[in-house]
């Protein structure tokens, strides 16, 4: 037989659920605006039956609160973790691509005076023509060569921006991965907190709620995967412990499992990929095993992936060719893909990467022939290795494809300055080989200088390009890495000699000064003059069209990165509301509940006041 004070009890249980269940509310209320705050729930039963000596057997007990738990949806997770290595992918990709295209875009003078080429080049072509009229003034002349001078300056200027953006891409990029680590590390200390709660029976909320967000943090910079498994008890499998398996990956790879992480680590590469790529950019690799983390590959996504694609982006154009001999330190390799000397981009020593070992390179040599059509083309290349090679190495190599860093299919800071170079090489090669077919004022011969030349490192002299000029009665030649040849030439240091420069005299606009109109002769500024618009220059068309190709390929980029970045971006905000329509706190429902629980728990003590009655009239009024 129950108890004279069981009703008494059951009213309690009650009193106490739906006190539990008013706090909760209470809790959900006041974490409406907390960020990555889950919505919990006070799950409640009844409590069990209580058997007794009674015709009906058992009676109820009362209710129990079994826990509160947060309420959220895996499945809404997993697809936005999915989504948001995409939208952390282009928004990155777009803020850097609209920094690129400030460079080239031509309206007018910027805030530092700086115009855009479309008008430093018309410019310079102005005063070619005004020279025409005053072939000997030296004032004419000079501001002819300051115009030049200023188109170089132009190419100097974007080129010393783009290298600033990827030392920015390179500085960010070791930053998100000190980032990666940091996140690890706090979710590896919150498994332990959460398991080290939930072996003893209770619900971690707040700490699964922190956790999450880590995560959520974590997929827009890298794909991230998350798997949570049950620990069970060996001897019963059947049996949970209350702890759990919770395993975090990166791009396919290990980075949390459970109270133990690895990280990431940035090493500076020892040789460059890209002829105008600056020192000391960072390759990341995993601090354990030392093996490459590909951030850049094909199959990622994320912010980290965008980084790598700016700083690093070639278009796919990097050079791969067949190995078609090798020697002790020596391999030569046929069918190259770069075959013109104006679009060779690879640094002048750097890694050869064959079977996917690298070897390196200290120099190298290639064959310039010069087909019946005049037309010009890179033959074959032969480079010098540091490290003698071995009998095995020399015979697994032959025929195998040999590469000079990764084909990155993206428009970075490597593919727009080798555009400049490629642009640059080609104009200034066809503007100088007419100057040196003249004479200065004085009647002496210029081909001792180029007029647009780069600067030597090794001595500080100017490059003449001479090297480049095929002797008499030939049709190959074969240059160096080292040679005074285009190759030299970059948009970073590119000017107008100093010959011209100190002495506008030295510039040549005639063949003979001696012939019918003297030193006022300007035939040569008439072949300079075609160079603008009725020469082929760059990329199938003439000079004046090199912006147009540029602004061209970084528009349909940019546009691509904010169509997509825009499409993503709504993905992500209809699965987070889905999401938040499930783990989300609503006001309407919390004043619902608010309203429900009261009635509850006011109903538990009518319950009690009632049981106080009969409890006084059975032990006060009633005697015997």
């Amino acid at each position: 037989m129950p108890s004279t004070f069981f009703g008494l009890t059951i009213a309690s249980s009650g009193l106490n659920a739906y006190q539990i269940a008013l706090n909760t509310t209470a809790n959900n209320i006041s974490n409406l605006r907390t960020v990555g705050y889950s919505r919990q729930q006070a799950n409640r039963v009844a409590s069990d039956a209580l058997r007794v000596c009674a015709k009906y057997g058992s009676t109820g007990t009362g209710v129990t609160t079994t826990e509160i738990k947060q309420i959220r949806n895996e499945y809404y997770d997993q697809k936005y973790w999915y989504n948001q290595s995409s939208v952390g992918l282009y928004e990155t990709r777009l803020d850097y691509l609209l920094q690129i295209e400030n460079y080239f875009l031509d309206d007018g003078e910027d805030a530092n005076g700086m115009k855009g080429f479309n008008t430093i080049f018309d410019s310079m072509f102005r005063a070619l023509d005004t020279l025409k009229h005053s072939a000997a003034d030296t004032e004419v002349r000079q501001q002819f060569i300051g115009k030049s001078q200023n188109l170089m300056t132009y190419f100097n200027s974007v080129s010393l921006g783009l290298r600033q953006i990827q030392s920015s891409t390179n500085d960010e990029i070791r930053a998100t991965v000190q980032n990666i680590n940091a996140i690890a590390e706090k979710i590896a200390i919150l498994n332990k907190q959460i398991n080290i709660i939930e072996v003893q029976g209770g619900y971690a909320n707040e700490l699964r709620d922190q956790r999450a967000l880590l995560v959520d943090e974590l997929s827009k910079i890298v794909p991230t995967e998350v798997s949570e498994v049950p620990v069970k008890n060996t001897n019963y499998p059947d049996m949970q412990i209350g702890s759990n398996y919770y395993t975090v990956k990166i791009g396919g790879q290990l980075l949390v499992r459970t109270d133990e992480y690895t990280t990431l680590e940035c090493r500076v590469r020892e040789e460059k990929i890209n002829q105008s790529d600056i020192d000391g950019l960072y390759d990341v690799i995993w601090s354990d095993t030392g093996n490459s983390f590909r951030a850049g590959g094909d199959s990622m996504s994320g912010t980290l992936k965008a980084l790598f694609d700016i700083r690093d982006g070639n278009n796919a154009e990097n050079f791969t060719g067949a190995i078609e001999a090798t020697s002790g330190n020596t391999i030569r390799v046929t069918n190259p893909s770069i075959t013109a000397i104006e679009a060779m981009n690879m640094p002048e020593s750097g890694l050869l990467t064959i079977n996917g070992k690298n070897y390196k390179y200290i120099d190298f040599e290639f064959e310039y022939e010069k087909d019946a059509e005049g037309n010009y083309s890179i033959t074959s290349y032969t480079f010098r290795l540091e490290d003698t090679l071995t009998t095995e190495d020399q015979s697994k190599m032959r025929g195998r494809t040999v590469s000079i860093g990764s084909a990155v299919d993206s428009m970075g800071i490597p593919y727009y300055m080798a555009q400049m170079n490629m642009f640059l090489r080609s104009f200034s090669k066809k503007f100088n080989d007419v100057l040196k077919q003249g004479v200065d004022l004085s009647g002496n011969k210029t081909d001792y200088y180029s007029f647009f030349t780069n600067t030597k490192t090794s001595d500080k002299t100017e490059f003449n390009f001479s090297d480049q000029d095929f002797p008499a009665g030939t049709d190959k030649i074969t240059l160096k890495s080292s040679s005074d040849s285009y190759y030299r030439m970059t948009a970073y240091g590119v000017h107008v000699s100093d010959a011209c420069v100190r002495d506008p005299d030295k510039l040549s606009t005639t063949v003979d000064i001696a012939g019918k109109n003297g030193v006022d002769a300007y035939e040569l500024l008439d072949e300079l003059s075609k160079l603008e618009k009725d020469t082929i220059v760059y990329r199938g068309g003439n000079a004046a069209g090199f912006l147009k190709c540029i602004i061209t390929d970084i528009s349909v980029d940019t546009q691509e990165s904010k169509i997509f970045y825009q499409n993503y971006s709504n993905i992500s905000e209809t699965i987070d509301n889905q999401r938040m329509s499930v783990s989300g706190v609503d006001e309407d429902e919390e004043a619902l509940d608010l309203i429900r629980f009261q009635n509850a728990y006011n109903l538990s003590s009518k319950m009690i006041s009632i049981m106080t009655e009969l409890y006084d009239r059975l032990i006060l009024q009633t005697g015997v």
